[in-house]
């Protein structure tokens, strides 16, 4: 809260750790969520690895994370592609590109439903990088109502499935 009122204030804060990339099976993703909900910017510094500078600044849970790449060309095949991740409960990475965004969002909205959580990032560190974060349903309206959101490289980092008690005992 206390740093959250000094962003709110106008202060900038750099995360940075000596053990490699910040906020990947780091309990520091709670502050960039807060950030998040509290609309402030979040920006990751890159490295080689888009997916990871994605990942580092959606404040969504970094403790296990699965990078799927790219979804299939074709609808059919590209829902099937959801379908297998549906119930995986770790955070999920996908590179998208701007002939397919829209579609591929609309299969994932179709698949996985609208309540997720989902940063798009897209155009990381160039002059029109985005990193928007809000649920499938609101991610898709958004993209679809916007041109501009339909150009450039692109990843997707959407909150993983919650846990369903199957009732069993452990």
């Amino acid at each position: 809260p206390v740093l959250i009122e000094k962003l709110r204030a106008g202060a900038s804060i750099a995360l940075v750790s000596d053990a490699g990339t910040p906020l990947l099976s780091d309990p520091g993703y709670r502050l960039v969520n807060a950030a998040h909900e509290a609309g402030i910017s979040v920006s990751p510094v890159p490295g080689p690895c888009a997916a990871i500078a994605a990942l580092s600044a959606a404040g969504l849970a970094t403790d296990r994370f699965m990078f799927a790449g790219f979804a299939p060309n074709k609808s059919t095949a590209r829902k099937h592609f959801f379908e297998e991740l549906a119930h995986e409960t770790a955070t999920l990475v996908f590179y998208e590109s701007s002939h397919r965004i829209v579609d591929s969002l609309q299969d994932m909205l179709a698949v996985l439903g609208g309540q997720r959580l989902v940063l798009m990032a897209r155009e990381i560190s160039k002059t029109f990088e985005t990193l928007h974060r809000a649920e499938l349903a609101t991610l898709c309206e958004w993209v679809q109502a916007d041109a501009n959101q339909q150009k450039g490289e692109f990843v997707l980092v959407v909150q993983g499935a919650t846990r369903q008690s199957t009732g069993a005992a452990l």
